[in-house]
């Protein structure tokens, strides 16, 4: 899934600070039968992170003159959420390395490398020759070797600059060398020219029964689309598609609509690509006006990605990196501040200070608990730095907050006052065990309310192709959402399959379950979990007083 989402991030301009759906949380809770919480604010994990960041290139020009070369190129479109390794950059620090490689029509050039206690950050760029006609480029291998020969995973991102003909490009990776100097390896394996494909789908928008379209191309077998109205005049178009070969899972296969003037109709919201499903199919939501989207002459088309040839090599770089670059200024102090009402033993352990990042480790005794602020900020003597939350793959008891360095001279920051803002509350709440009554169950919209706490809830609930459709919705802006509903089969629970994927604090708290093939005129169901939302919360940790 590397391209594919790392092309979101591009697509969406998101940064490390947005809160998305755990979706392999879904997927295992799918497997088990049992939906867990879906709107959880994750920070992407670095094994995540991929999952919704569109990859547009690598560049940097391959110079004659390899010590300027990194700051003789804008980087700061690539770089954009990497402040702290562009203000390094722009400061003269890193580790030149200007080294490069060229097979199969292909130069590729390691630039600068900043390592130092909380990452290693290559900038490189990758030259095709001048015959290349492709949009954009992926790998089936891209890391760093050790001199164990252990192979290190990391997340990269890369733009194509039309002016310099070639992708910019960062690798970025937790690991980091125990010595001050370690010999390592960059490598890439077959890189692969890719284009987009682009199928005409018949799908009437003002037809709201699910339409369902047999592909049965390239690996996929069939495309389900269906529109469920939203507030404010915006509809949600939902596709579902189902693969024959399971790699084009890794293709970004999504929908496009084009007006009459064959230009794309912009999402009114952040899309999402890429939900599992059940049975193996990948879920998307695209939001639209619904006046755009069934407007006359819109059309729609299935969109891949498409591979149109594949140079079969491996592009090695060997380097000496050294810490001490970035070795200035870095410090660690333990902390062990409590994290005031949040889930119980949280508290904040470890500040760890490099020239390009302040991290914070958060330990806690649940693994990878549930910590209910949306924006993270760290106050350094009045300078602001925006930070985002990341789950620790191989250590579910600990959490980061991480925020990129820079407006700050990192040589004085250790007699600064720092302090920790934590804003925007979502709470996860229990449902309680007062049945919602749907009765005279039918293709016809019907609608009721309930209450659970302070909260009204509007639900409407219908049938439509032989499945029952439960949607629920409340006019009051703290309320987060329903996230999940479930039915009693004698004491055994069977949950909804949510159709939205929620971002936390977006505003919009409706919600869709889907009970597959359901044949009673009557159901009782509850609600499982929900969230309420305040956006004006703010909580205020001291971490150091400053000298």
């Amino acid at each position: 899934m590397e391209r594919i989402e790392k092309k979101l991030n591009n697509e969406m301009k998101a940064d490390h600070n947005m809160s998305y759906p755990d979706f392999d949380q879904m997927w295992n809770s799918i497997q088990q039968d049992k939906l867990k919480i879906a709107d959880e604010p994750i920070e992407l994990r670095p094994r995540k992170r991929k999952r919704f960041v569109l990859v547009a290139g690598l560049a940097v020009a391959l110079m004659a003159t390899p010590v300027y070369a990194a700051l003789n190129y804008d980087w700061s479109n690539i770089l954009s959420y990497r402040a702290g390794i562009q203000s390094a950059l722009e400061q003269g620090l890193g580790q030149t390395i200007e080294q490069s490689v060229t097979k199969e029509g292909f130069t590729l050039t390691v630039h600068t490398a900043f390592i130092d206690d909380n990452r290693t950050f290559l900038l490189y760029s990758l030259k095709p020759e001048a015959s290349w006609d492709g949009k954009n480029v992926s790998f089936d291998q891209i890391g760093l070797q050790d001199s164990n020969g252990d192979f290190i995973k990391g997340n990269y991102s890369h733009r194509w600059n039309e002016d310099l003909g070639l992708f910019q490009g960062y690798f970025e990776t937790d690991w980091v060398a125990d010595d001050q100097k370690s010999d390592i390896k960059f490598l890439m394996k077959n890189i692969h020219s890719i284009g987009d494909e682009e199928l005409p789908i018949p799908y009437n928008p003002n037809d709201s029964h699910t339409q369902n379209f047999a592909i049965q191309k390239d690996g996929i077998g069939n495309v389900i689309l269906q529109t469920f109205e939203q507030s404010e005049g915006k509809v949600m178009l939902q596709s579902a598609v189902k693969f024959t070969d399971s790699e084009m899972k890794n293709k970004w296969v999504r929908i496009k609509a084009i007006d009459d003037k064959n230009q794309p109709i912009k999402e009114e919201e952040t899309p999402v690509f890429g939900t599992p499903g059940a049975t193996g199919e990948y879920f998307s939501q695209q939001i639209f006006t619904s006046h755009n989207l069934r407007a006359k002459g819109t059309k729609f088309q299935l969109t891949y990605e498409h591979t149109l040839n594949i140079a079969k090599d491996s592009w090695n770089i060997e380097m000496k990196l050294s810490k001490e670059e970035l070795k200035k200024g870095s410090f660690k102090k333990v902390v062990n501040i409590p994290l005031e009402n949040a889930s119980e033993g949280i508290k904040i352990h470890e500040m760890k200070v490099t020239p390009t990042q302040v991290r914070l480790i958060l330990t806690h005794k649940e693994k990878y608990a549930y910590i209910p602020y949306i924006d993270y900020q760290l106050d350094i003597g009045g300078v602001f730095l925006d930070g985002g939350r990341w789950d620790i793959e191989k250590d579910p008891y600990k959490t980061e907050l991480r925020f990129e360095l820079t407006g700050v001279d990192v040589s004085s920051l250790s007699n600064q006052s720092v302090t920790l803002v934590a804003k925007h509350r979502v709470d996860v709440k229990d449902g309680d065990q007062q049945p919602i009554r749907l009765t005279d169950i039918s293709e016809k919209p019907q609608s009721k309310t309930s209450t659970i706490g302070e909260y009204s809830i509007t639900w409407t609930y219908y049938k439509k192709d032989s499945n029952l459709y439960v949607e629920s919705f409340s006019t009051d802006p703290t309320f987060g959402g329903v996230s999940q509903t479930y039915y009693l089969d004698h004491k055994d629970r069977n949950y909804g399959m949510p159709l939205i994927a929620k971002i936390l604090g977006n505003g919009n708290n409706k919600h869709v379950d889907e009970y597959k093939n359901f044949k009673d005129k009557e159901l009782d169901i509850y609600i499982w979990k929900y969230t309420t939302n305040d956006p004006d919360a703010e909580l205020r940790v001291p971490l150091t007083s400053g000298k």
